[in-house]
């Protein structure tokens, strides 16, 4: 798939749903209401095959490794990229909506905004019991994509002390279900164009020019934040820990960004990142294990995303808010942030124990919701280099103890075939 072809299909749904918006046009109305259900069936077809495609990886690539103190190597670099990089991004998105709010006109709070449901996070206690699923068919029948990761990490670890001739027709059959399933990705990206245009057009017309233009500083802020955030942490970081240059790194995570903007979706995404993590100098090995991993624990876009909205939201319902109250806010922040799910504005239902935190209403999920769309799809953007920068620094950092390991190497063949040039079809 041309991502051109996506992006026309974005701005056309833009196109349709603001014409609806202002015009008030029935037919428009229609169109961009009627729409849809085009971009629901998109995204649960990612959301079907999602599930067994990660966790088919993941075992693959651990019990690849065979040796577990070169998964704890590898796994240790790559999860120590993502904390260092998600709490700073929280702090900046707080940073910098405190800063932008300091001089712009006070933004009109909307007369009506519904409520919107908000999902509880569990304490730090059940957060880490909750890592160990008690039924790992349960925890895939809920979308639970952590403790499904933790689950398949758990088997690939085991099965990698197998003797070789079973542990090979382990990864071997693993690596022909994960195939399987990213043929099937590839035919549903297919879809995507009408898809995108499913999600946009509705999203667009419902919010309406007014609500667009009262919460252009919060969207701006946050896009020109995730920006900075990528040129002052993600470049310098694959320079000086991954040893790659920052216009090789770009022109390598193009597509990748580009599939994720499109689709704000990080396992959408994922057949993409593992197809263009070689020409990076990614093995395979550490690619089958990082990637996922990234995919499902490194939000550092959306934890700048929900840092900035909650010193936003707080603003808009005029709360002063003390210090101590922040540091709970940045901490919900950064927890939230790992619990995010990988579909489309998933940062906004998590984000009820920030809000707790600083008094805010959980009204204030249901103004954001009617924004979301456009930010959604920058963050997943920046979400996106983020999992390739993990996986190009964990290279650097650990992947001479997987090639010692007997692993493979840069040169190794990319494990999936997405698409077409650009980044997925």
């Amino acid at each position: 798939m041309n991502p051109t072809l996506m992006l026309a299909g974005l701005v056309v749904g833009l196109v349709v749903g603001l014409a609806a918006s202002i015009t008030g046009s029935p037919v428009l109305v229609m169109v961009a209401e009627g729409s849809a259900p085009f971009g629901d069936l998109f995204i649960r077809g990612i959301q079907m095959v999602v599930i067994p495609l990660v966790v088919a990886i993941v075992f693959a690539g651990v019990a690849r490794l065979g040796d577990t103190r070169t998964l704890g190597r590898i796994g240790g670099a790559s999860l120590g990229f993502i904390v260092a990089t998600t709490a700073p991004a929280v702090v900046m998105g707080m940073a910098a909506m405190h800063f932008v709010l300091g001089w712009a006109p006070p933004v009109p709070l909307p007369e009506t905004a519904d409520a919107a449901a908000a999902t509880d996070l569990p304490g730090l206690v059940d957060f880490l019991v909750g890592l160990i699923p008690r039924n790992p068919f349960a925890a895939a029948a809920e979308g639970r994509l952590l403790p499904l990761l933790v689950f398949a990490v758990l088997v690939g670890a085991a099965a990698g002390t197998l003797a070789e001739a079973s542990r090979t027709r382990l990864v071997d059959l693993a690596d022909a279900v994960s195939d399987a399933f990213i043929v099937l990705v590839k035919w549903i990206l297919w879809t995507a164009p009408v898809g995108i245009f499913g999600l946009v057009a509705p999203a667009t017309a419902r919010m309406g020019l007014d609500l667009v233009l009262s919460l252009a500083v919060f969207a701006v802020t946050v896009i020109v934040t995730l920006f900075v955030f990528m040129i002052v942490v993600y470049l310098p970081a694959v320079a000086l820990l991954g040893r790659v240059s920052p216009l090789t790194f770009i022109r390598g995570t193009l597509a990748s960004y580009t599939m994720g903007f499109t689709t704000t979706s990080s396992v959408a995404t994922l057949p993409v990142l593992l197809r263009d993590a070689p020409a990076l100098g990614v093995s395979r090995r550490v690619a089958d294990l990082v990637l996922p991993l990234a995919a499902s624990l490194n939000r550092a876009g959306s934890g700048l995303f929900q840092g900035a909205s909650v010193v936003f939201l707080a603003s808009l319902y005029g709360i002063e808010v003390p210090a101590g109250a922040w540091v709970g806010a940045a901490v919900a922040c950064f927890f939230a942030a790992s619990t995010v799910a990988p579909v489309p504005s998933a940062s906004i239902m998590t984000l009820a124990p920030a809000l707790s935190a600083v008094g805010v209403p959980f009204a204030g999920l249901g103004i954001l919701l009617g924004i979301d769309r456009i930010p959604d799809m920058f963050r997943s953007g920046t979400n996106m280099t983020g999992h390739m920068a993990a996986a190009v620094i964990t290279e650097a950092v650990a992947g001479e103890a997987a090639e010692a390991a007997g692993l493979g190497s840069a040169s190794s063949e990319a494990p999936v075939e997405a698409g077409g040039e650009g980044g997925g079809s």
